[in-house]
């Protein structure tokens, strides 16, 4: 068992998946997470995305290769092992709203930093800070049940921001929310991102939200997929293919091509 390179904050090998049905969610995916990138993966639904993500942080096991966090071999730790690194060094953000209903919305967003250990005045600084930014400043006292779930989900994202992870597992994180909010909620998570040097793997089947990512890896059934940019083809022969050679028309021009092929 060979640890990464260096230059790897993050690194799957060859992970294989299956669902309690027998169906397989991972096959043989490999990929490296530089410190400090943002990170799309990308793919329609039941592609492997959210599986990728909760293997590489911990939340199950693949049933096969590995997973390495800093130098550490995750797929080898123990449930409570695993448990602290998620709580100390990892945040995550689901599609929908997950709080805790007894709480208000600072005390939901500071909660990652007092389980750590931070005192409750020093969290609660950090919590108000990103619920501000995040526009939801004024219902820091309010809880869930008083929020619309677009808040909510804002005060999700403040949580994982406040605690300052290692890396941040964002999957579909503005799913909740208002076209016209989205955008500008990515941009103020991936600017925190980078100007705090948070590693963030973002999960997303929109090709925008991809797009403020630094790099994107995209599935298919399980498995990463790699387009092949072809030499284009003169539109004549593609004419003659369809038609004949004798119906060609002999217009000039060109048409580019792609294809896509599945990694083993």
């Amino acid at each position: 068992m060979e640890a990464p390179p260096d230059h790897d904050v993050l690194c799957a090998r060859a992970l294989h998946f299956q669902h309690h049905d027998g169906s397989p969610a991972l096959q043989g995916v490999s990929l490296g997470v530089r410190e400090g990138e943002i990170l799309a993966v990308t793919g329609p639904r039941g592609s492997g995305k959210t599986t990728l993500l909760r293997c590489l942080s911990g939340l199950v096991r693949p049933q096969d290769g590995e997973v390495w966090f800093d130098g550490v071999p995750v797929h080898t730790l123990g449930p409570l092992r695993r448990e602290r690194l998620r709580r100390d060094r990892f945040c995550w953000i689901d599609p929908a709203p997950v709080l805790v209903p007894e709480l208000n919305a600072w005390e939901n967003a500071a909660l990652p930093l007092m389980l750590r250990g931070t005192g409750r005045r020093r969290a609660k600084t950090a919590a108000l800070e990103w619920l501000e930014r995040l526009d939801v400043g004024d219902n820091a006292r309010r809880r869930p049940a008083e929020l619309q779930q677009a808040e909510r989900q804002r005060v999700c994202i403040a949580r994982a921001l406040a605690a300052a992870p290692a890396v941040l597992f964002a999957d579909e994180p503005t799913a909740p929310l208002h076209r016209a909010d989205r955008a500008r909620v990515l941009r103020t998570l991936t600017t925190a991102a980078r100007s705090h040097g948070i590693t963030v793997l973002l999960a997303t089947h929109d090709a925008r939200t991809a797009a403020l990512a630094d790099r994107t890896v995209a599935l298919l059934d399980g498995r990463r997929v790699r387009t092949l940019h072809l030499p284009p083809v003169a539109e004549t022969a593609v004419a003659a293919e369809t038609t004949g050679a004798s119906g060609a028309s002999g217009a000039s021009g060109t048409e580019g091509r792609a294809a896509c092929s599945l990694s083993a």
